[in-house]
């Protein structure tokens, strides 16, 4: 009875964290558009935090991919998966050397993490199964359906032109599809969390 009691209470604890930690992130989107007048744009609270939230989620992938070697493999690759998201939302940097040069940059970065995967092909495969296999894996499949589907979808322009006719304020569709996507990157970053950190225990 004990056992299930302390299984409750640490569950119940992980949620609460969870949810405050998710409110604290949806609260910049309150800030950016309420306190700052801003439009969501590259220097905006909502954009840097989900370019902090997919540099923690690739260092996470590469620290602990340097301490599990039958690991490492699908570590590496979703580290570099995530690394290329990372370029692409920096695009603005990229486009001061060259307008659209972030592309080269994520094909070589995905192009070293493939290269570095591949070496143990038989780890990869069992790796990507493990972590398919794992409750974390729901969560990860659920923030990148919010970033690469839903969040593309809820805010296309002609969306939101036929919500509001002759009225039509890029700012509200900018806060609708930067609010979804920070939603997103935050179910990756509790997913990265729940797949890595009973491994550091063990």
């Amino acid at each position: 009875m004990s056992e299930d009691l302390l299984t409750i209470r640490n569950k119940v604890s992980i949620f609460l964290l969870f949810a405050a930690f998710l409110s604290a992130m949806m609260g910049l989107v309150f800030v950016d558009v309420v306190w700052m007048s801003d439009e969501l744009h590259e220097a905006s609270f909502t954009e840097i935090t989900q370019e902090l939230l997919l540099a923690v989620i690739a260092a996470l992938f590469i620290y602990h991919a340097r301490k599990s070697p039958e690991q490492r493999p699908i570590r590496i690759l979703v580290a570099g998966f995530f690394c290329c998201m990372l370029i692409r939302e920096l695009d603005f940097l990229f486009d001061k050397i060259s307008h659209g040069s972030w592309f080269w940059f994520a094909l070589a970065v995905a192009g070293v993490s493939m290269i570095a995967a591949l070496r143990h092909p038989r780890f990869l495969v069992s790796g990507l199964a493990d972590f398919m296999r794992h409750p974390a894996w729901g969560m990860m499949t659920a923030g990148m359906l919010t970033i690469l589907v839903f969040s593309r979808l809820f805010g296309m322009n002609e969306l939101w032109q036929h919500l509001m006719p002759g009225d039509y304020h890029r700012t509200v569709k900018n806060m609708a599809e930067e609010g979804s996507e920070l939603l997103g990157y935050t179910l990756c970053l509790f997913a990265t969390l729940g797949y890595l950190m009973p491994s550091k225990k063990k």
